[in-house]
This record gives C-alpha cells, sequence and structure tokens, in this order.
C-alpha cells in the first residue's frame, strides 16, 4: 500500500498533479486547493490513500496529514464514495469542513458537488462526534491559551481513552479550574452529572 509519495511535481492537470519519484511519475487527483498551492518542479511529499477497484487503480492525495484522515472517515460514511469525498473536501479547508460537520452545518456540505441534502446529512450524522476537537468552539473550553494557541490537553486525551467524544470531553472540564492536576481535573469531570 502506498502512504505517502516523494518527489518533484512534474505536471498538473484539472485534477491530477504528476509527483516525479525517481524517474516513476505517479498520477496523484488532489483538491484543488492543494494541487494550486504547489508549483511545477516543486520537492513535495503526499499523504496519499491508495484506492483500488476492478476497473481502475486511483491515488489521492493530501498536502497534510489531517486532510487525509479527514478524507478517509468521509469514505466511511454509507454512500460516499472518493470523488465524492473529494468533493466534499474541495468546498474548504480541512479545518472548515471539521468544523462544519461537527456544526450540523448540512448546507455547507451541499455545496460540494454531487451530494444532496440526504447524504450530507448522513455525514453530519455519522461524522459529528468523529471529527475531533476542530469542530469545538474552542474558546468556550478553556483550551486556548494567550493568542488561540490550542494546549495538548491530557485531561481532554484521558476522558477520550475512556470513551467520551472529544466534544464531550471538552465540554466536561469547561468549567473545571485548568491549573488543577491533570488527575483532580479527570476526577471532577467524571463525577459532573452528564
Amino acid at each position: 500500500m502506498i502512504a505517502s509519495l516523494s518527489g518533484t511535481v512534474s505536471e498538473k492537470f484539472d485534477d491530477q498533479t504528476v509527483i516525479d519519484v525517481n524517474g516513476v511519475g505517479y498520477g496523484v487527483l488532489m483538491t484543488a486547493e492543494d494541487s494550486g498551492a504547489l508549483a511545477s518542479g516543486q520537492t513535495i511529499k503526499v499523504y496519499v490513500h491508495e484506492h483500488i477497484r476492478e476497473q481502475s487503480h486511483d491515488l489521492f492525495g493530501f498536502v497534510r496529514l489531517d486532510g487525509k484522515k479527514l478524507f478517509e472517515l468521509l469514505l466511511g460514511v454509507n454512500g460516499v464514495g472518493p470523488k465524492m469525498a473529494m468533493s466534499v473536501l474541495s468546498i474548504g479547508n480541512a479545518a472548515s469542513v471539521r468544523a462544519a460537520i461537527a456544526g450540523g452545518d448540512v448546507k455547507f456540505i451541499q455545496q460540494a458537488a454531487g451530494v444532496g441534502k440526504r447524504v450530507a446529512e448522513r455525514i453530519v450524522v455519522d461524522l459529528k462526534d468523529k471529527v475531533g476537537l476542530e469542530g469545538v468552539d474552542l474558546a468556550s473550553t478553556g483550551l486556548l491559551q494567550g493568542d488561540n494557541i490550542l494546549l495538548k490537553d491530557e485531561a481532554v486525551e484521558a476522558l477520550v481513552a475512556l470513551g467520551y467524544s472529544p466534544q464531550d470531553a471538552a465540554a466536561a472540564l469547561q468549567g473545571i479550574d485548568a491549573s488543577l492536576p491533570v488527575e483532580e481535573r479527570i476526577k471532577r469531570a467524571l463525577t459532573l452529572p452528564s
């Protein structure tokens, strides 16, 4: 399985970027945002999702790993294939798509080519709890410090490991003093009524 490619951008077509890796050109399908950020002759690394079917073998490439992860989450939704997942990712950057899913913004997701209301609703329902902290209003959770620098919060990670969604973990910790030791914050979050 191909997980990533490192090489030089040799050509760009409509939706495909050819990456030369030691003399072998790999045609990689990318979003317009990712492809537009690349220039011919540029040395790059792209994260790849390899999709093999009976009649085709496609490589879907992403400049950032979070884009690939979101793409793979979208593929897990019934009725969403790789082309539709790329279409959803083409309506905005990964963070804005995650925020739309977490916020239940069906109309935003319907902007993607080929995505109707039912599919957009299914994407929201299936992925709302899986898109991670990017979909949470971080300012209201107390997880931001200074000039919007996200802290790696061990208490949130512990609650997620216990089965909380990232949103629920952040909400449970919202009213608890962030200066307390991690163990104490976890205990207090677990004793709060849900």
